[in-house]
């Protein structure tokens, strides 16, 4: 009924793009927050303007990773090191903390103003896994994730959040690392290969396949199917009603 395999007992969902509909807020809340930076290196060095792209840029060193990671990860990509700082760093200082910061700032402003949209197709999935018995956890690399699943209506339907904040106050490495998936099961009291990893980031993939989890369904809602099975999932969806239907329309 849920299109996993038999020996599944617990659903870990990451929330950005699986479960909500705020990839895109990111998305954009990074390419404003990382254009206006590249905007000044260019106009300090005399060099030529070359602004984040929300396509590759955003899916290869940004999607699913910790802010900070995100920082680095793409800053690195265009030959640029800057200062670490620290967590609580102003936005308008230029270190990793610093432009995570601002960006966090862009993120919580939209939010506020647009509110939080669910996946119907999620939120009808979660509601059989709670009918089928199975454990459901979040796993999320955002900081903000929960103030984002109790807007968005989500908290009864999850038991467990592992997410950036967590993983900063117990020291548990973000994606594509596979510590807090690992995390989530073993507060289930599971073992890896009887949970399923749910994810539409590449990252996210990489860290559902190094933890050694029984099944891991990546979700594509930006045309990235061939990526995600590449990278580890062992089916991608465009939507988790489709695992609901026995004709699927699954990608494997």
């Amino acid at each position: 009924m849920l299109g996993l395999p038999d020996q599944v007992t617990a659903c870990l969902f990451d929330l950005d793009g699986v479960l909500t509909r705020t990839a895109l807020v990111h998305n954009a809340a990074w390419a404003q927050t990382f254009d206006a930076f590249l905007l000044r290196q260019a106009e300090a060095s005399g060099e030529v303007f070359r602004p984040f792209d929300p396509g590759p840029d955003y899916h290869r060193y940004v999607d699913g990773r910790a802010r900070a990671d995100g920082v680095r990860s793409f800053l690195a990509s265009r030959g640029i090191v800057l200062p670490e700082g620290a967590p609580d760093d102003p936005p308008d200082l230029d270190t990793v903390h610093g432009i995570g910061n601002r960006k966090n700032i862009i993120l919580l402003d939209v939010l506020e103003r647009d509110g939080v949209q669910v996946y119907e197709g999620s939120v009808a999935y979660l509601l059989e896994a709670q009918r089928a018995g199975l454990r459901r956890a979040v796993v999320s690399a955002s900081a903000n994730c929960q103030a984002v699943v109790v807007a968005a209506g989500l908290e009864d339907l999850l038991e467990i959040r592992i997410d950036g904040v967590v993983a900063r106050e117990t020291g548990l490495r973000g994606k594509p690392h596979p510590d807090t998936f690992l995390a989530a099961a073993q507060l289930f009291g599971v073992e890896p290969a009887q949970a399923v990893v749910f994810e539409d980031a590449i990252a996210g993939v990489e860290a559902g396949r190094a933890g050694g989890f029984g099944y891991v369904v990546g979700v594509d809602r930006v045309g990235q199917a061939d990526d995600l099975l590449a990278h580890g999932a062992d089916v991608v969806v465009r939507d988790l009603a489709e695992l609901l239907t026995t004709s699927g329309g699954a990608i494997s």
